[in-house]
């Protein structure tokens, strides 16, 4: 490649982008919130973990006037904003005036609820005020508080504004890839995490995976497993080396609306997944994905118990009645048979079991032990 055909290349780009920058106060902010033109999605407020004195500190900032990092939104069809970064500083402000709803944290906030300042280390005179006891003068210093706001204007190109958002909440607050995956992936298509997302609400999944621990939940790690299960059911031949981007790639292969590489049957997917956690849920209920010890299954969770499972019983899945007592019955033999197989144990213990090789021979093994059901 030439470097004419390197700068054309960039150039060919940059004409997908259109962008704007406007000097807003967070008072127009907050009204522009108020008024619904302003939007942060369920999943991305979920994000927001600043503690109380880290909310505090930053509307003290805004009194010191103090210089603020830029907001990035994305401006949709009809003109309203879309917020991709900036979730902490937004949402204080927002717990500030009393319109914070945030039932995640600990304590959980509501609407109505203000912010009580505490452990400024400026002015610590400020420590036990809200917004409705500061003075006059500082409750419009507050509102006139100006910030830039980086627009990414409706007819940019949208993988171009999913990348942006991917690569600007890839630092700051730690998120977990899949929070991170279901944020960013809405820049190109929702219709996917929304399918995702109502799957992991399935009763019977729930109850399959209930082991998984709080921490895990809170980083919807619950969402993953479902996107765990539908790549390694229909995509692990392309699992090459991190799960983490192999998971990501499958998730933007679908959702991007110019990538014709795989067609995915929405209606037939949710009833394979429903059925498998039907049949799971009923032979070994929240000890589907435990492992084997001293005699018994254990009460916990091993993620890649739920990857060789999942896929191996797909194998006999189609033969299987979920209402005939002795089909499920059959199932939670072989399941404990697999999973105090010598073999599998050694599949599904210890370190360096994340990539292809130790994956491809888990799977194995429990489809051939489950394709062992006589049916």
């Amino acid at each position: 490649m030439t470097k004419e055909d390197l700068i054309l290349s960039l150039e060919k780009k940059v004409d997908k982008v259109h962008t704007q920058s406007l000097d807003l106060s967070f008072n127009e902010l907050f009204a522009m919130y108020s008024d619904k033109e302003l939007d942060i999605n369920p999943d991305y407020q979920r994000l927001f973990r600043w503690t109380p004195g880290a909310r505090s500190r930053f509307i003290e900032s805004l009194l010191l006037e103090m210089p603020v990092p830029p907001i990035y939104v994305v401006e949709s069809e009809v003109g309203s904003y879309q917020l991709i970064d900036g979730l902490q500083r937004f949402s204080s402000y927002l717990h500030l005036r009393g319109a914070l709803e945030a039932n995640h944290l600990s304590p959980p906030v509501k609407k109505g609820e203000f912010l009580e300042l505490q452990e400024c280390d400026i002015v610590t005179d400020l420590n036990g005020f809200t917004f409705e006891t500061l003075p006059t003068s500082l409750k419009i210093r507050l509102k006139r508080a100006f910030v830039r706001v980086e627009v990414v204007r409706k007819g940019s190109d949208n993988r171009f504004r999913y990348h942006m958002f991917k690569r600007l909440n890839t630092g700051g607050e730690p998120l977990s890839q899949q929070q991170l995956r279901n944020c960013t992936i809405r820049m190109l298509d929702s219709k996917f995490i929304d399918f995702v997302i109502g799957l992991s609400k399935n009763k019977k999944y729930q109850k399959c995976i209930e082991n998984i621990s709080y921490t895990q939940s809170l980083n919807a790690f619950d969402q993953e497993l479902v996107l765990r299960f539908l790549a390694f059911k229909n995509h692990r031949q392309n699992f090459v080396h991190d799960v983490a981007d192999f998971l990501t790639e499958y998730m933007e292969k679908i959702s991007d609306p110019d990538d014709k590489e795989i067609i995915f049957d929405y209606s037939s997917e949710e009833k394979i997944f429903d059925k498998t956690f039907s049949v799971l849920s009923r032979a070994l209920g929240n000890k589907a994905f435990g492992r084997h010890g001293k005699d018994k299954i254990q009460s916990n969770f091993s993620v890649y118990h739920f990857e060789a499972i999942c896929t191996g019983i797909q194998a006999v899945l189609q033969k299987i009645d979920v209402d005939n007592d002795s089909h499920i019955e059959q199932v939670k033999n072989k399941l404990k048979v697999l999973k105090a197989d010598k073999d599998f144990i050694a599949a599904t213990t210890g370190g360096g079991k994340n990539s292809p090789g130790p994956l491809k021979r888990r799977v194995e093994i429990a489809t051939n032990k489950l394709s062992e059901i006589n049916i």
